[in-house]
């Protein structure tokens, strides 16, 4: 299978570059896999869209201010961009310019925090650093650090304002598990008050984490689809869960996983368990078509990029021809695109 058939041409002007004014005012598209139909709602209408007899599942990670902005000694402004934490003070992490840097170069970031290059990484210009702070690096970050926005979001991040918004809303209302460095966004449209909603209407909700990594920012860049290999994302599922789960199942309710993160939490704890329990485990699982779907029945997702793993992922839960009918449909209505965008429902 070739990437390339999973490309499309997106008009620049429909990337969003700001989430919608309020959160559940996402347009939402409906795609019905039992008759191939589309259906433009609104995300609010999601509480009359969602039958009783289903559970939600949700990815309840929070995204760290994960980019930093740092000198040299000499002056020279590095970038440095955190990605996973190894052990205490030790983070593998990107850093821009690469070529400007060696093992020992110290980047002061602020007062109260530097970093020190330690050792390349074998994998695609990543940095092993070192972390010099006193006290709990996520207090620390949230005061020095940056919300680290898809490189498709391009407006300059020069006013408070938008550096306010973006830590409003490029973050969950459920958010809880400090760890990822891009947002689970599927899960941006949800409001406290449509969660309550649901629950009143009997919808169970259940969470899982998965820290979203640098998978989400890569292209692919092979031209045959099985060939790509995908990042490792660390994922938990609680007792608590994995218990919601397993008793839906048995009664024949249907699970709708929020977000593409969700969906690989739970697909590849089952692949590595046979089913879903109590677990701490990674992800490196790719799913395109024809991928047999063993735990998530329907999903509610963003629109993503051309020629993206995300993209395989929903063409192999609604098939490649109706998803990509779908974009065109998309387009033509005008639909937001990516993380700031709006959303479709695969039901």
């Amino acid at each position: 299978m070739l990437v390339s058939d999973f490309d499309y041409n997106l008009p620049e002007e429909l990337i969003a570059q700001v989430p919608a004014d309020k959160r559940d005012l996402s347009r939402m598209m409906v795609l019905k896999r039992c008759d191939k139909t589309i259906h433009h709602h609104i995300f609010h209408d999601i509480v009359d869209l969602i039958d009783s007899n289903s559970i939600l599942i949700l990815n309840n990670t929070r995204v760290i201010p994960a980019r930093l902005y740092g000198y040299k000694d000499t002056g020279a402004k590095i970038e440095v961009f955190l990605l996973k934490e190894l052990e205490p003070h030790k983070w593998e992490a990107l850093v821009k310019p690469s070529k400007r840097v060696k093992t020992g170069t110290l980047i002061k970031i602020s007062d109260e925090l530097e970093v020190e290059i330690l050792s390349p990484c074998e994998d695609d210009g990543k940095w092993n650093v070192n972390l010099i702070y006193e006290g709990n690096i996520y207090d620390v970050l949230s005061r020095v650090g940056n919300v680290p926005l898809p490189p498709y979001i391009e407006r300059k991040m020069t006013t408070e304002d938008f550096k306010t918004l973006d830590y409003e809303r490029y973050q969950t209302v459920f958010a809880q598990k400090e760890g990822s460095v891009a947002a689970p966004t599927a899960g941006l449209h949800f409001t406290k008050e449509i969660l309550e909603a649901l629950k009143n209407k009997g919808v169970e909700i259940g969470y899982v984490t998965l820290n979203v990594g640098l998978g989400t920012f890569r292209p692919v860049k092979c031209d045959v689809v099985e060939e790509h290999k995908m990042d490792s994302e660390s994922f938990e599922i609680t007792k608590e869960t994995a218990d919601l789960i397993n008793r839906a199942k048995q009664a024949g309710k249907k699970l709708i996983a929020v977000g593409t993160t969700s969906v690989r939490t739970l697909e590849t704890a089952y692949k590595q368990f046979g089913e879903i329990k109590e677990c701490r485990s990674a992800s490196t699982l790719f799913i395109y078509p024809p991928y047999e779907f063993k735990v998530v029945d329907s999903l509610i997702t963003n629109f993503h990029l051309p020629k993206s793993t995300l993209l395989m992922l929903v063409s192999a839960l609604a098939g490649k021809e109706f998803i990509m009918n779908a974009y065109k449909a998309a387009i033509d209505n005008k639909y937001r695109f990516y993380s700031y965008g709006d959303c479709m429902f695969i039901d």
